[in-house]
């Protein structure tokens, strides 16, 4: 079961640019308002892991840097670099190969399939893409 790892978390708050109460534990970016979006192409550059559901105009708790839950969207084993799926949800990427995405985490309990939620340790402060 996946757990979080809030001791020494890297957290910030930005307003929700959309109605994001049901996408706890995605990635989000911050668009051109400043507001928190969810991240919406495999391109993006995630600021971090969305803690709780707020809807349009509420706050929104992010994860930058730390351990938090993601939910994914396919199995992921302990050790699978991660980046943002189309749909938010984090995605197993390869270092080397999947060079036009970002990989910001790093899985440290697995998950099983798609829709699950992996442990994983993200630093989105220093996002680089998966050279």
């Amino acid at each position: 079961m996946a757990y979080e790892i809030s001791n020494n978390a890297v957290k910030i708050t930005l307003p929700a640019g959309a109605d994001l109460s049901s996408n706890q534990y995605y990635f989000v970016k911050v668009n051109s308002s400043g507001n928190a979006v969810l991240c919406a192409a495999a391109t993006d550059k995630p600021i971090g892991v969305l803690q709780n559901d707020p809807a349009s105009g509420e706050e929104a708790s992010i994860v930058v840097v730390g351990g938090t839950k993601l939910v994914t969207n396919a199995a992921c084993d302990e050790g699978t670099v991660v980046g943002t799926a189309s749909t938010g949800k984090g995605a197993p990427y390869v270092a080397g190969t999947d060079t036009t995405k970002f990989i910001v985490g790093s899985v440290i309990l697995a998950s099983g399939a798609d829709g699950e939620i992996a442990t994983v340790l993200v630093n989105c402060a220093s996002a680089a893409r998966g050279a």
